[in-house]
């Protein structure tokens, strides 16, 4: 699901062969922010 909302709305991160890079990215940079979340919450 994140995928899919990575593809359609940040369109630039999926172009030149860098689908990977930028799903893994953003999975993580997800991650992060819910661990800090309920960490500082």
């Amino acid at each position: 699901m994140l995928f899919a909302v990575a593809h359609e709305i940040i369109p630039e991160s999926h172009r030149r062969g860098f689908e990977a890079e930028a799903s893994i990215g953003l999975v993580l940079g997800f991650c992060l922010m819910m661990v800090l979340d309920t960490a500082l919450a």
